[in-house]
């Protein structure tokens, strides 16, 4: 079968440090987990900063650098910095650090949506942090803003200015159809590389017929010109994208979106996340894609071409 991408999201902005021991926060952490993982297998790595002090979310350029430059220089993974941040901060907020880094890759979710983790805070009682706790209660009141107008203003400073391509997140069915109309308005060219997201209270569900449904359609939007990759929050996450292996798509996987290995089992590291479904792809035929082919498969600039 043909190659596959491996990503892993490092910490993201959903997890909160009370959840688990092991969730990067400080710049050394994420540095290190992020160099293990990609000593693991994958091939590109998706990047948010935390505030090292309380592990907030952070959009703040000081707090990326502390890791950026140190992961650049100690792999050579594609890294990925995420345009999405957390819904909580200003699009001008999300964009300051990747503008200054001009990476080669980023993320682009497709779209406004709800986005509710109101429900994780029912699961804990004792928090590390004041923040954490109404941080989560807050979302049952809270969008994600990604307007087009938002979608076109990344396209252009990232991509166009900095020539840096794109992961596109689509949580739901529309979001196939909004990255339609971005390459039909000539904004963005294939290879499309569509990141297909499950089981975010506010996108679609983690049922399988639904990935069946979205690689229909985006067959039927895109034909050839595109390659999928699949992740999938919480316990969903290996048997989705194991799923997604299986079908010819690629996979990501990471604290960011699971903070498990197993049914009640903690990840102790995103390097083991990495092993467990490199093990199962390559059981299943596939061949793990290093970074230079992976830059290949995706038409990147190449890592010595960033400003990072």
């Amino acid at each position: 079968m043909s190659d596959i991408i491996i990503t892993c999201a490092i910490t993201g902005s959903i997890h909160t440090p009370s959840m688990s021991p092991h969730l990067p926060v400080t710049g050394d952490e994420i540095t290190a987990q992020a160099l293990g993982a990609a000593e693991a297998g994958a091939a590109i790595l998706h990047l948010h900063a935390r505030d090292p002090e309380t592990g907030r979310p952070s959009a703040s350029v000081e707090h990326f650098m502390a890791f950026l430059p140190r992961i650049h220089q100690g792999c050579d993974a594609i890294l990925n910095l995420s345009t999405g941040g957390s819904a909580i901060m200003s699009l001008d907020e999300r964009l300051a650090a990747p503008r200054l880094a001009a990476p080669e890759m980023a993320s682009l979710n497709m779209g406004s949506m709800n986005f509710a983790l109101y429900p994780m805070a029912e699961r804990f009682t004792d928090w590390q942090q004041d923040w954490e706790k109404p941080f989560l209660e807050g979302t049952d009141d809270l969008v994600f803003k990604n307007t087009p107008r938002d979608i076109a203003r990344i396209l252009t400073e990232l991509g166009t200015e900095r020539g840096a391509r794109f992961e596109f997140e689509c949580y739901d069915l529309s979001h196939l159809y909004m990255l339609r109309h971005f390459a039909d308005r000539g904004m963005i060219q294939p290879p499309f590389f569509i990141q297909f997201v499950f089981g975010v209270l506010g996108g679609v569900g983690p049922d399988p017929e639904n990935l069946t449904h979205m690689v229909r359609i985006a067959d039927k939007l895109f034909g050839a010109d595109y390659m999928f990759s699949v992740l999938a929050a919480g316990r969903h996450q290996m048997p989705m994208i194991t799923m997604a292996a299986a079908m010819g798509g690629h996979v990501r996987v990471g604290l960011e979106d699971s903070l498990t290995i197993a049914r009640g089992e903690l990840a102790t590291s995103n390097a083991a996340q990495v092993a467990k479904i490199r093990r199962i792809v390559e059981d299943l035929g596939r061949t793990v894609a290093s970074p230079a082919r992976a830059r290949d498969m995706l038409d990147l600039k190449g890592a010595d071409r960033t400003a990072i």
